[in-house]
């Protein structure tokens, strides 16, 4: 795994370098990660004018955090605090943190997980105790493989269809909030059914902008499902991302029949792309045998 920064521009080094001292002053750690485009040095920062409006993207900062623990730590709330401090903080780029116990993340390593040994493979250390070793990948057949990737498939797409009924049925009844809840579990349920074919792998969330930035970084193609470069893109989105709860216990959430109409046609659109991709990944597998 490297551990320089070399690749990135000072400043960015600096940005990364400042996120790793917020981490360090907020929680114990054992190691702190830097995965994705800006340890690949793939990461962009755009901003261009068309029709007169102005759309700006940045890449996110990925971290993974290894934490004492044996098993999970994507649970501890904490996290969600420190990436908040961070957004806080001026200049500082948006910041995504998956923690996991030392036990675990060496476990799906050994198992040759696509995601944590893309990690292993392409991160850099920006932080590291001393206090444990990392695991060396073990062989997965192509069978094997091909096996996991068809019964995720069959079994989220499943669930993703049951939940788009019930959609369905809750948007003609015309109980909109239940509606977005449920557009809300299918737009989850095809983010997971994407992440496990390809990588084994999905993280303990129910935040599909997280969900959706993970998908992106293995098929560009993903993060086209719904765009979020103008203010009106951005506050439909969230109204679909804040369904999860905000729809089932805040009396001030509202979405109207239009706004439902365009999610699930954006909903739509990831079913097929979710299917497309993912039947061609597991494809794959039957030639590398």
């Amino acid at each position: 795994m490297k551990t320089s920064l070399s690749h990135l521009p000072p400043e960015k080094q600096e940005e990364i370098a400042m996120i790793k001292e917020i981490i360090l002053a907020n929680a114990p750690v054992e190691m702190i990660i830097l995965f994705g485009s800006y340890s690949t040095g793939k990461w962009v920062e755009d901003c261009y004018v068309k029709e007169g409006v102005t759309y700006e993207y940045e890449s996110d900062v990925d971290i993974l955090v290894v934490t004492r623990k044996e098993k999970s730590a994507q649970n501890d709330w904490r996290w969600c605090g420190i990436e908040d401090k961070i957004r806080t903080r001026k200049r500082l780029t948006d910041t995504h943190i998956i923690a996991h116990g030392i036990g675990l993340f060496n476990e799906k390593i050994k198992d040759n997980y696509y995601f944590f040994v893309d990690i292993l493979q392409e991160g850099t250390m920006l932080y590291d105790s001393g206090h444990y070793q990392l695991a060396t990948p073990q062989p997965l057949s192509p069978k094997k493989r091909k096996k996991n990737a068809q019964n995720y498939f069959e079994h989220w797409s499943e669930t993703a269809r049951i939940s788009y009924e019930s959609f369905e049925f809750n948007f003609h009844k015309e109980y909109y909030n239940k509606a977005a809840f449920e557009l809300h579990q299918v737009t989850e349920s095809y983010y997971t059914t994407f992440l496990l074919v390809f990588t084994d792998y999905i993280p303990k969330t129910h935040d599909i902008k997280k969900l959706g930035n993970l998908a992106s970084k293995i098929k560009a193609e993903m993060a086209t499902i719904f765009p979020y470069s103008t203010e009106e893109e951005k506050r439909l989105f969230k109204l679909l991302r804040k369904a999860y709860v905000d729809a089932r216990y805040d009396k001030n959430y509202v979405i109207t029949k239009e706004e439902l109409e365009y999610l699930a046609g954006r909903v739509k659109v990831l079913a097929v792309l979710t299917k497309e991709l993912c039947e061609a990944e597991i494809a794959k597998y039957d030639r590398d045998q």
